[in-house]
């Protein structure tokens, strides 16, 4: 963890930080310095850290409109690697690493082990992609900084897991929060729970439900879990973590700053307001960001943590800006509906929403929840009417539930697909 001692050192930090990076990028982007330029802000002006409002957003369309190497503010024989999002839209967003980006990404990641509380007797199987995607390479990276044994599977192939699991008593399990539910009910459906020993599972690239987290506990007999965040344009996974307390997610503010804004107005969010987050680097070399928008909605959270870290939180991530979704002029995040179904009992860990336009022209939602795994069927219909009438009083929307049978959703071992909109 940092050695620092208190908010005003971090805060010395980051006025460095943000000096360094903004003569760095104003040197060595064309991209960056005529942006600047355009707003009328240069280096000389970043004084304090109030100054950084002064600096124009950049975005991912920022990225794409610079593909193949967007952002790059060092002389190419620099580089020594490259990642890339996911090309969902258009091209891929790739990214460029220097070495050091790469020590600074490892370092990170180490923090995370540390802070789940890892020892390097840890056996750490490694249960996600590989390849242009950051996280196989940042989840072994920062294991073997940290100096843990890194087993790297990658995803799916559960039946490689769970041998593995049994064999080399993995004891700590990292993935995508759907893997980690698959791979709990596979450990469940193959009775092998007596034959693992794992103690933690650290996953995240996606919402969960506390339905999920329950059955991953359960069903491995895991002590704890943790929620990891991760964005390939701010390094990879391991920017940050859930710590052992559970209020919220711990992030390396002595790394990069994080803003809070309202998406519509790009203003500062109130204190404690759920806005999106806004990213500046502070160390970062080949691809530096400054002030940009992640899309990802959350807020920060305030005082210091039961755990006693200085270093700042924010809360887990609702959803993104361009997740959400437009139902008779309510604005929708499936991560409010995720939120409301987790708060019932009988509902089990995996919902899909459904969105389709009538013959009368108007938009409908279906709502289909997975029954709780020990609950009883006659109380669908009674759970169903409960869930509706949440969802019309808590999110001002009415909308049909269906309650569909343990397991009867599709699983998966990257992220789910939970809203489907047929309009």
């Amino acid at each position: 963890m940092p050695d620092l001692k208190s908010e005003a050192e971090l805060e010395q930090v980051q006025l460095a930080g943000l000096k360094w990076t903004v003569k760095h990028a104003w040197a060595g982007s064309p991209f960056y310095r005529r942006r600047m330029q355009e707003a009328g802000v240069g280096p000389e002006e970043m004084k304090t850290l109030d100054d950084l409002r002064r600096l124009p957003f950049t975005s991912a369309d920022d990225l794409r409109e610079g593909y193949p190497f967007p952002l790059l503010s060092v002389p190419f024989e620099k580089v020594v690697r490259i990642h890339a999002s996911s090309g969902t839209t258009g091209k891929r967003k790739i990214l460029c690493y220097t070495e050091k980006d790469i020590r600074d990404w490892a370092d990170m990641f180490a923090r995370c082990y540390e802070m789940a509380g890892l020892s390097r007797k840890d056996r750490v199987q490694i249960a996600v992609g590989y390849g242009l995607w950051t996280a196989g390479a940042g989840f072994q990276l920062g294991c073997e900084r940290f100096g843990a044994m890194a087993v790297p599977v990658g995803p799916g192939n559960l039946d490689m897991h769970t041998e593995i699991m049994a064999d080399l008593q993995t004891t700590v399990f990292c993935c995508t929060a759907s893997m980690g539910l698959l791979m709990a009910e596979e450990v469940k459906r193959r009775g092998m729970r007596d034959r693992i020993r794992l103690r933690k599972v650290i996953f995240g690239a996606e919402r969960h439900s506390e339905a999920m987290r329950r059955s991953m506990k359960e069903y491995l007999g895991a002590e704890d879990t943790f929620d990891i965040p991760g964005l390939t344009e701010l390094y990879g996974p391991g920017t940050g973590l859930e710590c052992g307390a559970h209020d919220g997610i711990h992030y390396w503010a002595d790394y990069y700053i994080l803003e809070i804004i309202d998406p519509e107005t790009l203003k500062p969010a109130a204190p404690g307001e759920t806005g999106e987050m806004v990213v500046t680097t502070l160390r970062k070399e080949a691809a530096p960001l400054i002030r940009y928008r992640t899309r990802d909605l959350t807020r920060v959270l305030s005082g210091r943590c039961a755990c006693g870290s200085l270093l700042p939180r924010h809360d887990k991530i609702l959803g993104r800006s361009d997740d959400m979704f437009i139902i008779r002029g309510v604005n929708i995040y499936p991560g409010q509906i995720d939120h409301l179904l987790s708060q019932e009992k009988g509902v089990g860990s995996e919902f899909q929403v459904i969105l389709e336009r009538g013959g009368d022209g108007k938009d409908y939602m279906t709502v289909k929840v997975e029954r709780a795994e020990n609950a009883d069927p006659q109380d669908d219909l009674t759970l169903a009417a409960k869930l509706e009438h949440q969802l019309s009083h808590k999110i001002l929307v009415s909308g049909k539930v269906e309650v569909v049978s343990f397991q009867n959703l599709p699983r998966t071992e990257r992220k789910s697909k939970r809203v489907f909109d047929n309009r």
